[in-house]
């Protein structure tokens, strides 16, 4: 009984993982404050990721226009599950400790 409820638990747990991801939208102008949102998983994706992040793997640096194409790509296509506050610590989780300008 413990066994397959612990076993439940696990592949709740590997679903998540693989299906959902934790984007921060580090503080930029046209949202001061920034967000963290829990989102549906899309391709390239991390489990913790944001936009600089994205931009620095696939292209090997950030700037605004790649800001901005990631962001786009993500409210076109994902599903935003839940919105909450920004998280510095979860920003530095997707960008290994790197810090870019806003």
């Amino acid at each position: 009984m413990i066994i397959g409820g612990a076993a439940l638990v696990v592949i709740a747990i590997a679903i998540l993982y693989t299906r959902i991801s934790i984007f921060v939208v580090q503080p930029i102008g046209s949202l001061p404050e920034g967000r963290t949102l829990v989102i549906s998983r899309l391709n390239k994706m991390n489990f913790v990721d944001s936009a600089d992040a994205m931009c620095a793997r696939i292209q090997g640096g950030v700037n605004l226009l790649c800001r901005g194409m990631v962001l786009g790509t993500i409210v076109k296509n994902s599903t935003i599950y839940l919105r909450l506050p920004y998280s510095e610590w979860l920003y530095g989780i997707s960008t290994d400790g790197k810090k870019y300008d806003r």
